[in-house]
Parts: C-alpha cells; sequence; structure tokens
C-alpha cells in the first residue's frame, strides 16, 4: 500500500514500504521535549498518532526548496534519540522527488494509529558542563556545523544578544558543504574525505555543535553513513555557549564577548 506525507499543495505518494513524517509539524512537537531537559513527555501520541509504531520504517522528507536542509535531519535525530532507529531520510527531499518525476496527489491519507514508546538515549545529548569540562580533558573532538562567517565571528549570529565566534578547540564543517548543488547528500567516500580533510578521526568520540543543535544533525548523518552512528550533540550549542561562558571562553575575529 502506498503512503503519503503531506506537503503544502500537494502530498507525495511513496512507493516505499513505511511511514512518511511531515517535517515541521514534527519538530515543533519533538523540539521543544529535546531542548527542555530532553523529557519526551508528548512524544509517544504524537508518534502514534502519525503511525509510526515501535518497528515501523519511518522516511522524513525535507519540502524546503534547496531539498535536503536541517530540518528533516533534525526530525531523523530526534526519532533515534527517543528509540526508533528504523527511520531515514529522502536523500534530496521534495525537490528532488519532483525533479525526477514521481507522482503528487492532492489527496490526503490518515494513517492508522500505532504504539510507540519512547525510550531516549540519554547519553547522546550532552551540556554546557560537559563541554566545559573538555576545554581541560581533551577526550573528544568538538565539531561545529555553521557557516565559516559565523564560526570565525565575522558574521551575524540569527540570534538576538548572540555575537559569532567559536568555543575553543572547535573545529567548523559547515552543514551546507554535506549537501551538492542539488541538494542531494555528498558520496560516502566524499564525506570521508571530508572529515580527513578536517583533520577529524572517525575512530574517535567527537561531539556536535551548531547554533541551537539543529543543523549539528548534518555532521551527524554524515558520520552515520559512514559508520559511525553514535556521535553526540551538545543541544545547547553556541546559543548557550555564548551566553554562559566566560570572554576568554568564546573565540572570534569579530567582536567577541565583553566583560
Amino acid at each position: 500500500m502506498k503512503k503519503e506525507f503531506r506537503r503544502t499543495d500537494s502530498l507525495v505518494n511513496q512507493s516505499m514500504s513505511g511511514v512518511s513524517w511531515p517535517v515541521r509539524r514534527v519538530l515543533r512537537q519533538v523540539v521543544p521535549a529535546r531542548s527542555h531537559a530532553a523529557r519526551g513527555g508528548r512524544i509517544p501520541d504524537y508518534v502514534g498518532n502519525l503511525g509510526a509504531g515501535q518497528h515501523a520504517r519511518g522516511r522524513v522528507i525535507d519540502c524546503s526548496d534547496f531539498g535536503f536542509v536541517s530540518r528533516a535531519r533534525g526530525v531523523w535525530w530526534m526519532f533515534r534519540f527517543f528509540g526508533h532507529r528504523s527511520v531515514s531520510v529522502l536523500n534530496g527531499g521534495m525537490k528532488n522527488w519532483l525533479h525526477e518525476g514521481h507522482p503528487v496527489t492532492h489527496l490526503l491519507s490518515t494513517p492508522e494509529r500505532a504504539q510507540f514508546r519512547a525510550e531516549r538515549n540519554a547519553a547522546w545529548v550532552k551540556t554546557y558542563e560537559d563541554v566545559l569540562q573538555n576545554l581541560t580533558d581533551r577526550k573528544f573532538q568538538l565539531v561545529d556545523a555553521r557557516v565559516e562567517g559565523c564560526f570565525r565571528g565575522l558574521e551575524p549570529e540569527p540570534r538576538e544578544e548572540t555575537e559569532p565566534g567559536h568555543i575553543p578547540g572547535s573545529i567548523n564543517m559547515p552543514f551546507p558543504s554535506f549537501m551538492d548543488s542539488s541538494g542531494l547528500e555528498r558520496p560516502v567516500e566524499e564525506l570521508k574525505e571530508m572529515f580527513r580533510n578536517a583533520s577529524i578521526t572517525l575512530q574517535k568520540p567527537f561531539w556536535v555543535t551548531c547554533g541551537s543543535g539543529v543543523t549539528a544533525c548534518h555532521i551527524v548523518l554524515a558520520a552515520h553513513l559512514c559508520g559511525h552512528p553514535d556521535i553526540c550533540l551538545y543541544d545547547g550549542s553556541w546559543s548557550e555557549w555564548f551566553s554562559r561562558a566566560v570572554p576568554e571562553h568564546v573565540i572570534s575575529e569579530g567582536k567577541g564577548k565583553k566583560q
């Protein structure tokens, strides 16, 4: 039976088995649960209403013009964080689905409710204190997914009262670099080469960060495709770090942080 997922003005008929999830609606439900102590209280009911049972195969599809941006990866990570491992992202999103000539329909589908039990993997989420301790311990690599200008402190942050810059010792791998110009994920061998060029050792522990904990999931997915699935996320990311860190822990070629 063909499954469908909602779009702004139409639906895609999925020829593959499984359930497809509307990215924006899912994020509105799951991001608050992750960002506030990752409790997941509303997750079981919401996911169950999507027809996503504990063992259902799921696909996350982004409907942005670029094709495969952060929201889809964020939802993919969220479902895995809450214990649903049989989930994937449609490469290229809606844009490439249409470009390849796959069918769409204006009809809506109502999935049959399923039972979902959220079992969060708390070890995947790291705190400000964890990252601060690593400035001394150096036990893991920290990779930042923001664009280079924000990382270096030369381009403004999109968040008020937050200046650009980066955490000491972090390495920049801008999230757009993981996709080609059409929005497709780069081949695995290219991803591995990107990590090597950035001096990231995939066999050693590394955590990811970004502006607010969403675009970092680009790096998580890339590492997953390269055979390293258990990458940890600094949930508060730069927005929290800038607000809490002492000025010497805000590395910037621009304003930085004043006392």
